[in-house]
């Protein structure tokens, strides 16, 4: 029954880590543009062709 009085707090200050580290992430824009990185890949350069290939 003791571990109780331990784990309740243990318990609050992991979520209060979380909660701190999530609304952190928001406001230093980790969460703005979540899209576009990943369709950038697909744009081409214009260097195609450019590359020499290996035997």
């Amino acid at each position: 029954m003791n571990i109780i009085l331990i784990l309740i707090p243990v318990t609050l200050l992991l979520v209060g880590c979380a909660a701190w580290a999530f609304f952190w992430a928001v406001g230093s824009g980790q969460f703005d543009e979540l899209d576009t990185p990943a369709w950038e890949i697909l744009h081409d350069d214009g260097e195609s062709g450019t590359r020499e290939s290996k035997p």
